[in-house]
């Protein structure tokens, strides 16, 4: 069949949004017409080449749509069901999903490869050649071919323009919270960098029951939608936050800190750890360039103070469990998923969207397809 993706086909170059052939759905595989992608900071590392996938590829891996047709093999999902893409696969037989680690599944190895899981060949296709998938999804597309390893599925009455947002950015930013984290009642905490990660991890903060939110960002925008998500305190960078959240906490400093900026800087993490109390976290789980091979850090402090340094994928969580509790959370009210939504936009606007993201002026750009 014909469908509309947008096509990566060189570092540094926009999106271009064109149509391509799209095959059947092989063993293993679904059909699915998408509703919904998110648009996440981290297919901007593929146009600025930060991660270093092979082009040409479809970008987009924080998705929802409907099934539309199943391939061999498939038993469990039918034409119809709603589902959410998990941007990393879990077979649930490997010694990570086996014990409740789904997010560092063995197929996540696959990710880079772009191609299908089954016999890393492609579906997409486009101007004579064959297309990569962003995470195994290309979810900038109307509609895509993917592993059943890479679907929840949803019930019917949650809008998929919202459920999409678990895809990625909702799990990994509560799940760095309340799991990676372990934010306990009366913790402070400080979550440096409010954009769709960030926001989440204020909201896994709030719900995991911290005191006090900091919410660090140099764009005011940020900060004062971080605390409609739930944080108690703003701040424009470490440097200020650090005499602030020194006095507001009595001098302990904050039990946890969440790196979440669109680009982690190993040159900054001396600051977060200087935000952290004695025996306190700082979790990495912004994605750092691929070549950044050194970051600067107190090796003292680090003793002396029994801080911990902990990384962090997709929320060291579970998504099979982890979406829909967390859309049973939104629809008590418990979770803000509207309020992440700054803009929606057509496939045709993935680089008006991208530029907004750049400016600052989105949490989260949603683009919504027919």
């Amino acid at each position: 069949m014909k469908t509309k993706a947008a096509v990566l086909w060189e570092i540094g170059q926009p999106w271009n949004v064109e149509e391509i052939e799209l095959d059947p759905p092989g063993p293993g595989e679904v059909l699915v017409k998408l509703a919904a992608s998110g648009m996440c900071h981290s297919d901007e590392h593929l146009v600025t080449g930060d991660l270093p996938f092979e082009l040409p590829i479809i970008g987009g891996h924080e998705g929802a749509g409907v099934v539309q047709e199943v391939g061999p093999g498939v038993s469990w999902l039918a034409p119809g069901d709603h589902v959410v893409f998990g941007f990393i696969p879990s077979c649930g037989r490997c010694a990570s999903c086996s014990t409740g680690h789904q997010n560092l599944c063995d197929l996540g190895a696959l990710m880079g490869l772009g191609k299908q899981i089954t016999d890393g060949t492609s579906r997409h296709h486009a101007q004579g050649k064959d297309l990569g998938l962003m995470c195994l999804l290309g979810t900038f597309a109307h509609h895509t071919v993917v592993n059943e390893a890479s679907c929840i599925k949803i019930e019917k009455d949650v809008p998929l323009d919202r459920a999409c947002l678990l895809g990625c950015g909702v799990v990994t930013g509560w799940g760095s919270s309340v799991y990676a984290a372990e934010v306990s009642p009366g913790d402070v905490v400080a979550v440096v960098g409010v954009g769709g990660i960030g926001a989440n991890a204020i909201q896994g903060a709030r719900l995991a029951g911290a005191k006090q939110i900091w919410a660090i960002d140099p764009v005011e925008f940020k900060r004062e939608k971080a605390m409609e998500f739930g944080a108690t305190h703003t701040a424009a960078s470490m440097a200020e936050a650090l005499p602030l959240i020194q006095e507001a906490s009595w001098g302990t400093m904050a039990n946890k800190v969440i790196m979440t900026m669109g680009v982690g800087d190993g040159g900054l993490l001396a600051e977060g750890l200087a935000l952290t109390a004695k025996r306190g976290r700082l979790v990495v789980t912004n994605i750092h360039p691929a070549m950044e091979m050194s970051a600067n850090v107190s090796l003292l402090d680090l003793t002396l103070m029994e801080k911990q340094v902990v990384g962090s994928l997709f929320g060291s969580g579970n998504p099979r469990a982890d979406i829909p509790k967390l859309l049973g959370l939104y629809r008590e009210g418990q979770l803000d998923l509207d309020g992440l939504v700054t803009r929606t936009y057509p496939l045709e606007g993935v680089n008006e969207g991208y530029e907004a993201m750049r400016e600052g002026t989105n949490i989260r750009g949603v683009l919504v397809y027919d």
